[in-house]
């Protein structure tokens, strides 16, 4: 047992910095979102996985040479009261290290889960005060303000799409269509989940690279993701100038702006998203 706690610890070192710095701004993920957001939650899942299972394999090692009699010895420690011959101290130090990281990465889920939950109904109550019904698009309200402003609200049950009427105002039929078709992607395919789960891994390992990295990269790639599945119903012409005009918070950029040659002062994210629509 000692040799697969150390091989799940090899793993876990590595998916802890070389991995997930080299995967940030991955052309291939860019190219397949819904790929780069599979490996991501792998590289998080798989990671957890090994940290844990390296700190219980380390300190199930004394008290057995094979899992099923190491599991039985700790059954009878936490029972009885009873160490088996030949543990110490570092034994139940990795045992507690890994009861201790289960515990600490749960309890900052459920955390982050109940914060979500409480910040999406306390909005859901100013949208409802704020804004109105579009009667010609169901599940979509209206928020009377000249900027250009659209977001999905996530529900349990039923979920919101809100623009305002600045951005109504700025964008034609096929480029408001491309707005709604985004941001109902987000909805239909669970995307506010995927940033749950996320925000609790940066929450509980905040000096790890994987959990920094990983929050920002997961975010860009389900806008790609959510900008993939608008395509379906849009030009990327179209969509390219919705997001531009929603971004920079009401500029009017040209078709020919649209393309490779942008200036580098265009944000990272933002440039990466127009980039692949060009």
């Amino acid at each position: 047992m000692v040799a697969a706690a150390i091989a799940l610890g090899v793993v876990a070192i590595l998916l802890a910095w070389p991995v997930p710095a080299i995967l940030p701004g991955a052309r291939w993920a860019y190219k397949r979102p819904a790929l780069g957001l599979l490996v991501w939650q792998l590289v998080a899942l798989v990671g957890g996985f090994s940290m844990i299972g390296s700190l219980v394999l380390l300190g199930a090692a004394t008290f057995a040479s094979d899992l099923p009699d190491a599991a039985t010895g700790m059954w009878r420690f936490v029972t009885h009261n009873e160490l088996p011959e030949g543990s110490s101290v570092w034994s139940l130090l990795a045992l507690s290290g890994a009861l201790f990281l289960t515990v600490h990465l749960l309890l900052n889920l459920l955390v982050t889960f109940v914060y979500a939950e409480r910040e999406r109904a306390r909005h859901s109550q100013l949208i409802t005060l704020l804004s109105e019904p579009m009667t010609d698009r169901p599940g979509t309200r209206l928020i009377d303000t000249p900027a250009p402003v659209a977001y999905c609200l996530p529900g349990a049950l039923t979920s919101v799409t809100v623009l305002s009427a600045g951005l109504i105002a700025l964008l034609d039929d096929e480029e408001l269509h491309a707005v709604i078709e985004h941001e109902r992607a987000h909805v239909r395919l669970r995307h506010d989940i995927v940033l749950i789960f996320f925000t609790a891994w940066k929450a509980s390992l905040p000096w790890l690279p994987t959990a920094r990295n990983a929050s920002r990269e997961v975010a860009l790639l389900l806008e790609m993701h959510a900008d993939d599945n608008a395509l379906k119903d849009v030009s990327r012409g179209s969509l390219a100038r919705a997001i531009t005009v929603v971004a920079e918070g009401g500029a009017l950029p040209q078709r020919s702006e649209l393309s490779a040659a942008m200036p580098e002062s265009t944000p990272k994210e933002l440039r990466a998203r127009l980039l692949r629509l060009a």
